[in-house]
């Protein structure tokens, strides 16, 4: 078994395709596949279903290629510790949720690589279930996430608040209000986003301490994979939804109209760097965190918690 096999299993189960993988690689695909095959025979077992379009790994391979994730990215580690000195330099694979993705990195990212040049992040968007798995299996090094991961291998710092503010149609019976409290919100009018987000479990938890009964999808509107499209459904459709405060950054005078925020206490979330205990890019997750920091300070300095 060498690094090079763990690196090409690692490879397909990310392309689920060989071409790719090699491409990925540098490598032809003739050899990736000789080595991938060689591993194989080595341990007796076959990782990735063929037959697959993707191709995908077997029930074995998956448990497999977890470890060989978590091998790499402790050779990652050495290298670090031999040449750690504090310098933010080296790479950073971070997962986010979709919710923030749009609304801040944009924001930050450039700034901070111009900072620090030797500084490479991956950016991935993911569900809060999938940062954490990432974060467990070492795929990801880095989240940020809106909900406690509830996980004793993890270490979360908390960065800001953000509050929830309402989306209205322009004939929706809140139109004339200035705020709106949660208990004026109704669930035959209110858009939410599809299942697996977590800025819908908030909602949904907000609905659940008003004390609503019937929240399951057949009493409220679950047709909407993202911010954009919930804000286009109320424009188009009528009604109402809850959009986290990030995104009125940037948004234009006719949308801002519809905004209406909550008489306190307003509904919030709090946003989480979260890390594994054992990583050592403390310099780069410091410099991660101060940079997102400071665009809210300068910002939206009303979320800082």
């Amino acid at each position: 078994m060498t690094l090079t096999q763990l690196r090409y299993v690692v490879a397909v189960d990310d392309h689920r395709n060989f071409s790719r993988a090699a491409e990925h690689c540098l490598v032809t695909q003739p050899t990736l596949s000789a080595q991938v095959r060689k591993l194989e025979r080595d341990l007796g077992v076959e990782m990735f279903d063929r037959s697959a379009n993707p191709v995908r790994p077997t029930e074995a391979g998956r448990r497999l290629i977890r470890q060989a994730r978590v091998v790499l990215g402790d050779l990652e580690r050495f290298g670090e510790l031999v040449h750690g000195d504090g310098k933010v330099a080296g790479e950073l694979h971070v997962g986010v949720l979709p919710t923030l993705a749009p609304c801040i990195l944009t924001r930050f990212l450039a700034d901070l690589t111009a900072s620090y040049p030797g500084l490479r992040l991956r950016v991935a968007e993911l569900r809060t279930e999938e940062i954490v798995e990432g974060l467990e299996i070492g795929d990801l090094e880095a989240g940020l996430l809106a909900t406690p991961a509830d996980n004793l291998e993890l270490s979360e710092r908390p960065l800001f608040r953000e509050r929830f503010v309402a989306y209205l149609s322009r004939e929706h019976r809140l139109w004339g209000s200035k705020r709106v409290r949660t208990d004026q919100m109704q669930h035959d009018d209110l858009w939410l986003l599809r299942e697996g987000h977590c800025f819908r479990e908030h909602v949904l938890e907000l609905c659940a301490e008003m004390g609503w009964e019937g929240t399951e999808p057949s009493a409220l509107r679950f047709e909407s994979g993202n911010l954009e499209t919930l804000k286009r459904l109320v424009e188009m459709k009528g009604g109402m939804t809850l959009l986290p405060e990030m995104v009125l950054h940037g948004m234009d005078a006719e949308r801002r109209e519809r905004v209406r925020p909550f008489e306190e206490p307003a509904p919030v979330r709090t946003i989480r760097l979260v890390h594994r205990k054992s990583c050592e890019k403390t310099a780069i997750l410091d410099a991660f965190a101060d940079g997102m920091v400071g665009v809210v300070r300068k910002e939206l300095p009303g979320m800082l918690a």
